[in-house]
């Protein structure tokens, strides 16, 4: 696997290295020891699929306080989406900053997005699934969540109506 730091302290680009033959090819899409190395999480206590019909989808910005506070690992499996992570740690040389990729069927990358960031996207193709291996189970009343537009971030959403859900839409700006 090759690990491609971002802006974002502990954020990771995650692409599969691909050994091909006629057949081909055969990738990992996942080591322990090669997170652990890295000093991120690497326990996975369960897995998610999210499911999008609609072009424009957009959810987040959702992340888990503690004590269970989450560390994820996205990917695209079909479609395509606009991957977005929040620096929402205080304490955090890059608190306050974001960082976005496209994730796809056809990349094949992935974010390692750790505990205390922010995690959302808004989809670029209809019939998008997403893929989510997370480091600890969910508490719904541990989720929270800052808005997706949120002055305070800047983040730059593709162009285009967003459907959103009222809970999403709902959440309040960052408190400081």
């Amino acid at each position: 696997m090759k690990f491609t730091k971002t802006p974002i302290e502990k954020v990771y680009l995650l692409e599969i290295e691909k050994i091909e033959d006629e057949r081909g090819f055969f990738a990992r899409s996942w080591c322990a020891e090669e997170f652990e190395k890295r000093g991120l999480n690497g326990k996975i206590a369960q897995c998610s699929i999210s499911f999008n019909k609609k072009k424009g989808t957009l959810r987040g910005m959702h992340y888990q306080v503690p004590p269970h506070e989450e560390a994820k690992i996205i990917r695209c499996t079909m479609g395509a989406i606009y991957d977005v992570i929040i620096d929402i740690r205080p304490d955090s040389p890059t608190f306050r900053k974001w960082y976005a990729a496209e994730l796809s069927a056809d990349n094949r990358r992935m974010i390692y997005a750790p505990e205390g960031v922010a995690h959302g996207y808004v989809t670029l193709k209809d019939d998008c699934e997403i893929f989510y291996q997370i480091s600890e189970l969910y508490h719904p009343e541990c989720a929270k969540g800052v808005r997706w537009d949120d002055p305070a971030f800047g983040v730059k959403w593709p162009s285009g109506k967003k459907i959103i859900n009222d809970r999403d839409a709902g959440y309040p700006d960052i408190e400081l």
